[in-house]
């Protein structure tokens, strides 16, 4: 009788979900054995939202999207969730749980006052709106303050090294000027740190406040400073320990991603962190900060594209493997190797490069020739060169000196003119020369497959092309277009025979190395490929070829690692983890950290076939490299406006000097920043014809997308200096976003500003990022996503198109939302691809025992 009552509700819950399924795909019937996308010619949308009406009722089990890739039919699907009977939350939250998710600590927990700390007031609309007030009010100030203060030295700084006779001598001004000038700016963000803060310690307080201002200046002084470029070196291990981390002997740091509460954090001995990794040692969730602890033991690898949460822990030769992240609570017991978000144990070895001899006195020497050249060469040539300009370009030295041959203010433009342009043709054309011939001679000296001990010669030449082949000025001209293969063939990347589409590869493309780059015919890359060609371990390091197979589709926000165990014909979704063990995949499609196969593609991918062979393909891609074209030259025409505007800026700001003194020079960055922040905002708007984009799904040879991929040109770097003020929602607000009061925003970027709705007070994290689009294959497709009030984006997390959150709903760090998913109100979601994790979940073997063996290891180490 029993097995008979289970048979019936199996039957009744397959009944209900082939309904579900056939009112949203709007099929007469759905068979309970049908394939969901080979079958019935579904996508990832539609069974989103499937997904979404399902999880909306109490009588039957809530799936995810990764349930139904993994069972794509009804049977399957019931099979794995099981039988529909009414549950507990707390049951309900285990019901068809992935293994993923067995590995992962709750949530964040709602929002309490830190122990033995009073809950602050609650304050009234009119409080919140005076305290945002104040908070932007008072950064303004600093800003401000700074710029005087930067003003006044500069100009003190150049009027002594002018006074100087002969180059000797000028060199010598230059020298003293430019390091006294350096060591200002390094120890500046250390002494505001101990004074402002004193020692960090586990805390949370509210943004916008008095802490939160302290908190703010610390972060933003420690960004600023120049010691951000010395990141690989050991001298930015020093300084990390300078600002109090607890750091181990022989540590290597690749991540220019700057720790903030460096008291928090303990790195053990032997440890290697790559480049493209947060460890901040703080969140923001709920509008509050919260800081907390990241401890690391002795011989721990942490891969690229990687996230630690607060109050995580790893033990001694643990592993955490590339595009990962552990959540707070997570900690990775000794010697066990973790991979995935929220990450789970595997067996795959991340460190393979052997060890080589790398002692202390090595890394002395490497930091003591680092500095020598910094302070010999770079300082007294850029000081001395920057002089230079000033003195032996009309334009500005005879202004500097009125006497030798007075000019009319008459003549600024015409001055800023020609000194504009041959500065901005001159990097163009002389970068782009140096590019395609300088890393190739650097390139024959470090040889592929050879281990090489780190801070030696072969390192600092490695890093020196690694450099010089990431400028993302030309990635950024020629990205989305045919010419981004004759650039990257030209800095050395091995594209095989080139079926060109006009969006080979987007915007943003680095690597390690050029030279070891290898990409199949056929294959497109979205934007975000991030190739690594290169294998580090604390001691040494091995540059090794990686290979992309032929016919594949690489979507956004990808690590791609020599390795990568994937070849013809593979889709590799959005923040995607590249397996680096089992068999080779092909003809499929791989989603998910850990990924799992899914469709390679599906019906609605195909409607733009015929458009992508033969003469249709011919006549499309001359109109677009056409478009392309102007494009291109629109770009560099507004570049070069902005340049010509910063140099009449300048030599209005030499003209005055005389009659205003110093203060003129202080004013120069704040009003190039105003400036530049309007300018290219109202170029955006102007490309957009000051409208808003509508959801389109097209191929990509519509002139809908190439004028779409033009607005990805604008420039946004400015966007940055605004991360944690009250300006950055109000920027947000003057380029189309519709976005709500007390927005805190650390750093999201947002693709399709007028698509993006954010709701009152929600909480955007570092390194977050809402993308309202979807390029694969030949289609293009884009649709909005709405943020309700108070919703919370984690660092590193990712939200696709389609997505609508609910009030108060939070996305854990480096989570990737898939599109067309809808959040419940107050649900907290995580992973790679996001499900729902209730608080009751309960934390991972071996947590309590990492922490205490890391905490013991890794503090002995320092």
């Amino acid at each position: 009788m029993v097995e008979q009552s289970s048979e019936v509700h199996i039957a009744e819950t397959e009944r209900r979900l082939a309904e579900a399924l056939a009112d949203v795909t709007g099929a007469e019937r759905v068979p309970v054995d049908s394939h969901f996308f080979t079958d019935l010619g579904a996508n990832s949308l539609v069974m989103a939202q499937f997904c979404a009406r399902i999880r909306k009722r109490a009588d039957l089990p809530s799936p995810s999207m990764k349930d139904i890739y993994r069972h794509p039919t009804i049977r399957s699907l019931t099979a794995a969730l099981g039988e529909a009977v009414p549950a507990a939350p707390a049951e309900a939250a285990t019901v068809g749980a992935a293994p993923v998710q067995a590995a992962t600590a709750p949530a964040a927990p709602a929002t309490v006052p830190s122990p033995g700390r009073k809950a602050p007031p609650a304050l009234t609309e009119r409080g919140k709106r005076l305290v945002h007030f104040l908070c932007g009010t008072v950064q303004l100030l600093a800003f401000l303050g700074y710029s005087l203060v930067s003003g006044f030295a500069t100009a003190a700084g150049y009027e002594w090294i002018a006074t100087g006779s002969g180059l000797a001598d000028v060199y010598l001004r230059s020298f003293l000027f430019g390091g006294i000038g350096f060591l200002v700016l390094c120890a500046f963000p250390i002494v505001a740190k101990w004074l402002l803060v004193g020692r960090w310690k586990p805390d949370e307080f509210s943004v916008w406040g008095l802490t939160y201002l302290r908190f703010w200046l610390v972060k933003v002084l420690l960004h600023a400073n120049p010691m951000v470029f010395l990141a690989g070196t050991p001298l930015y291990v020093l300084y990390l320990r300078a600002l109090g981390a607890r750091i181990g002997k022989g540590v290597t740091i690749l991540s220019h991603s700057v720790p903030v509460c460096t008291d928090l954090l303990t790195i053990g001995a032997g440890t290697v962190i790559r480049k493209d990794s947060f460890l901040l040692g703080y969140r923001a969730h709920a509008g509050r900060v919260q800081t907390g602890r990241i401890t690391l033991g002795r011989d721990v690898y942490i891969g690229e594209k990687t996230v630690l949460d607060i109050d995580t822990a790893m033990g001694d030769g643990a592993q955490l493997g590339h595009a990962s992240a552990l959540h707070r609570g997570q900690a990775v017991p000794d010697g066990e190797h973790w991979h995935g978000s929220p990450a789970e144990p595997t067996r795959t070895d991340y460190v393979r490069v052997a060890p080589a001899r790398c002692g202390t006195a090595r890394r002395a020497w490497f930091g003591l020739g680092t500095l020598l050249q910094l302070f010999l060469v770079y300082i007294p040539l850029t000081v001395g060169g920057v002089y230079m300009l000033f003195t032996e370009v009309p334009a500005i030295g005879n202004r500097l000196d009125p006497q030798t041959a007075p000019l009319k203010r008459s003549e600024l433009i015409p001055d800023a003119l020609e000194l504009s342009l041959v500065l901005f043709c001159g990097f163009v054309v002389l970068g782009l020369a140096a590019l395609c011939t300088v890393p190739r001679l650097l390139a024959l000296v470090v040889k592929p497959d050879r281990v090489y001990p780190l801070y030696g010669f072969h390192y600092a030449v490695h890093r020196a092309t690694a450099r010089m082949t990431n400028i993302r000025f030309f990635a950024w001209l020629f990205g989305d277009s045919s010419y981004i293969v004759p650039y990257l063939q030209g800095i050395g990347y091995d594209l095989s025979r080139v079926e060109q589409t006009g969006s080979n590869f987007g915007t943003e493309v680095q690597h390690e190395t050029p030279f070891l780059v290898s990409v199949g015919s056929g294959t497109m890359v979205a934007d975000g490929l991030s190739v690594l060609n290169a294998d580090y371990s604390s001691t040494s390091f091995r540059l090794a070829r990686a290979s992309i197979g032929p016919r594949n589709f690489l979507g956004n926000n990808i690590a791609y690692p020599a390795g990568g165990r994937t070849g013809a014909n593979c889709l590799l979704a959005t923040k995607v983890m590249v397996p680096l063990d089992g068999e080779v995949r092909e003809n499929v499609g791989l989603l998910g950290s850990p990924c799992f196969e899914i469709p390679r593609s599906v019906e609605r991918d195909a409607r733009f076939d015929d458009l992508r062979t033969g003469d249709a393909l011919r006549r499309s891609l001359a109109a677009k490299n056409r478009y392309n074209l102007r494009s291109m030259a629109v770009m560099l025409g507004v570049r070069w406006l902005h340049t010509f505007a910063l140099t009449l800026f300048g030599l209005v700001s030499v003209d005055l000097y005389g009659a205003l003194g110093h203060v003129v020079i202080a004013g120069y960055l704040a009003v190039t920043l105003a400036f530049s922040t309007l300018y290219f905002v109202l170029v955006e708007r102007c490309i957009a014809v000051f409208r808003g984009l509508r959801p389109r799904l097209c191929s990509i040879y519509d002139p809908y997308f190439w004028w779409h991929e033009r607005l990805w040109k604008v420039p946004d770097h400015y966007l940055n200096i605004f991360n944690g003020t009250p300006f950055k929602a109000l920027v947000w607000r003057l380029l189309g976003v519709r976005i709500g009061r007390r927005v805190f925003d650390d750093g999201c970027y947002l693709t399709e500003r007028t698509l993006t709705t954010i709701g009152d007070e929600c909480t955007l994290n570092a390194g977050s990022k809402i993308q309202c689009h979807s390029q694969e294959d030949g289609t293009f497709k884009s649709d909005r996503s709405t943020l309700g009030a108070r919703c919370t984006l984690g660092v590193g997390a990712h939200v696709h198109y389609g997505v609508t959150m609910g009030d108060g709903a939070v996305l854990a760090p480096d989570s990737f939302l898939m599109k067309g998913e809808e959040v419940p109100p107050d649900a907290q979601w995580g992973g790679n691809p996001a499900v729902d994790m209730p608080q009751a979940r309960s934390l991972p073997r071996g947590t309590g025992q990492a922490t205490s063996t890391a905490n013991a290891s890794a503090a002995t180490a320092s």
